[in-house]
């Protein structure tokens, strides 16, 4: 069984039983988000918090 397919199933697994398809998708959602952003974080593609700030505030 693949990575992804395994992690899947701990997800889903680890909700309550009466979780709604939105809940399921809405984990999905959300463990990609952060699986993206930690990679990101990894390779050094990252912005300090007061570049962000400047960013934010010239706008």
């Amino acid at each position: 069984m693949g990575l992804a397919k395994e992690e899947a199933r701990r997800l889903i697994d680890s909700l309550p039983a009466q979780a709604t398809w939105d809940d399921i998708m809405y984990e999905f959602y959300v463990k990609k988000k952060l699986t993206v952003a930690l990679e990101a974080a990894e390779q050094g593609k990252v912005v300090s918090h007061e570049k962000a700030r400047k960013r934010l505030l010239s706008q």
